[in-house]
C-alpha cells in the first residue's frame, strides 16, 4: 500500500511538471506542407564566392579571424569588428544601435549565414561581403581607419604579414595601400562565411514532415505546429521570410521608423570603387548582381534563424521583443503588408514557432592557430 501511495505521489509530481493541455496540433494542407518544406533542408551546401579569390581558403579564414578581433585596424586602436559583432551575442551587440567611435543610426545585424546573401547591410549598400567589410573600417563613426593605416598594420606586423603571404602567395604591396585594404576585407569575408547557425527544432520538424512521419508533440510542440501553420498562412510571414534561411534577401518596407533605406543603399553600391563592376572583383565575368527597384524606406529582410539571440529588432533596433514584432505586423503592418489581425492566442503560437528557429547556441569557438612560419 505504501509503495502504491509513493507511486501515486510520483505521478502527481510528474503531471505537475507537464505543460497545460493545449487546443491541439495543427493539420497541414498540401500547400502548407510544400511551403514549410521550402524552408529547408538545412544547412545549405557551401558554395565559395567567385568574386573573392580566397573564399573558403583556410589560410585566409585564419587571417580573417585574427583581423576581426584586432583593434589595431581602427584608427584609435580601441575598436575592432568584434566590438559590435560579439560572438557570445550571436555576432551582434544587443544594443538598439551599434556603437564604436560614436553611435551609428542603425541596429547591428547578425553575421550568421551571410554567405547566402546577395546584398549586404540594412540598405544593401554593398554587393559583396568583402566590399561590405571595407565600409566599417573606413567609416569615421566605426573604425575610422584609412587604407594607408590598414596597410601599414599589415606590413609592420611580422605575423600578419606571414599570414597574408600564406593567404595570397605574396607579401602586402609596399606601395598600393588600397589593394592591401581590399585583401584584408577579403580575408574578413572568408572568415565571416564560416558563420552558420546549427539545425534547430524547426529543422527536425521539417525533415520529419518531408519523410511523411506523424508529427507528435515530442517531435514538435502543438503550439509550434499551430504557429508554423500561421507563418505560411494567415500571418503571411513567408512572403518575405522565405527559403532555408528564412529571408528572401531582398528589400521591404518593414513599417518601422523610416530613413531612406534602399534608395540610398543603391546609390552607394553604384558609386563604390569596391562594387562588383570595379577592378577588385576576382570573378572574370565581372558580373554585378541584378538590381531591383529602390523602394523608399525599404530594408533588407533579415534571417529569422537564431533571432532570439539578436534582440532588439528592426533596422532601428527599437523593437525589444519578438512578441512586440509579431504584434506590430498583426496590428499595423507596413505599406506593402496589410495588418493580419491575429488573435492573442495566434500571436502566442507564432512566437513559439519563431522560438523554434533558434537553438540558443552559437557554435563558433576561437582557435589557436599558433605562430605563422613561411
Amino acid at each position: 500500500m505504501q509503495a502504491q501511495t509513493a507511486v501515486g505521489f510520483a505521478w502527481v509530481a510528474l503531471l505537475a511538471l507537464l505543460p497545460p493541455p493545449s487546443v491541439g496540433a495543427a493539420e497541414f494542407t498540401e500547400a502548407e506542407t510544400r511551403a514549410l518544406l521550402a524552408h529547408g533542408p538545412w544547412p545549405v551546401p557551401i558554395e565559395h564566392d567567385p568574386t573573392n579569390r580566397v573564399s573558403g581558403k583556410r589560410a585566409a579564414i585564419e587571417l580573417g579571424e585574427k583581423l576581426f578581433f584586432d583593434r589595431r585596424i581602427s584608427a584609435s586602436g580601441r575598436f575592432s569588428c568584434g566590438t559590435c559583432h560579439v560572438p557570445e551575442r550571436n555576432w551582434t551587440d544587443n544594443r538598439t544601435r551599434g556603437r564604436a567611435a560614436v553611435e551609428v543610426n542603425r541596429n547591428t545585424p547578425t553575421l550568421m549565414n551571410l554567405r547566402l546573401s546577395r546584398w549586404f547591410g540594412w540598405d544593401g549598400g554593398a554587393d559583396s561581403l568583402w566590399s561590405q567589410s571595407i565600409r566599417p573600417i573606413l567609416d569615421a563613426r566605426e573604425l575610422g581607419a584609412t587604407p594607408r593605416h590598414v596597410a601599414d598594420v599589415m606590413r609592420g606586423d611580422e605575423q600578419l604579414a606571414c599570414r597574408y603571404r600564406k593567404a595570397f602567395g605574396t607579401a602586402p604591396s609596399a606601395s598600393d595601400d588600397e589593394a592591401v585594404l581590399v585583401d584584408v576585407a577579403k580575408t574578413l569575408a572568408a572568415f565571416q562565411e564560416t558563420f552558420e547557425t546549427p539545425p534547430t527544432p524547426f529543422d527536425h520538424f521539417r525533415n520529419a514532415l518531408a519523410r511523411g512521419e506523424r508529427i507528435t508533440p515530442l517531435i514538435y510542440s502543438e503550439a509550434a505546429q499551430r504557429g508554423a501553420k500561421l507563418f505560411v498562412g494567415k500571418g503571411n510571414c513567408a512572403s518575405c521570410h522565405s527559403g532555408p534561411n528564412f529571408s528572401s534577401g531582398e528589400f521591404k518596407d518593414n513599417g518601422f521608423s523610416a530613413d531612406a533605406g534602399r534608395v540610398e543603399g543603391l546609390k552607394q553600391v553604384r558609386a563604390s570603387r569596391f562594387n562588383l563592376s570595379g577592378p577588385y572583383n576576382d570573378d572574370p565575368r565581372k558580373a554585378p548582381r541584378a538590381e531591383g527597384p529602390a523602394e523608399p524606406g525599404a530594408f533588407k529582410v533579415p534571417t529569422l534563424r537564431h533571432l532570439f539571440l539578436t534582440a532588439p529588432y528592426g533596422h532601428h533596433g527599437e523593437i525589444a521583443t519578438m512578441a512586440e514584432a509579431v504584434r506590430h505586423y498583426s496590428e499595423r503592418g507596413s505599406s506593402t503588408l496589410k495588418p493580419v489581425h491575429l488573435t492573442a492566442e495566434e500571436q502566442s503560437d507564432l512566437v513559439v514557432f519563431l522560438e523554434s528557429l533558434s537553438t540558443f547556441n552559437n557554435p563558433w569557438r576561437p582557435e589557436d592557430h599558433g605562430r605563422c612560419t613561411d
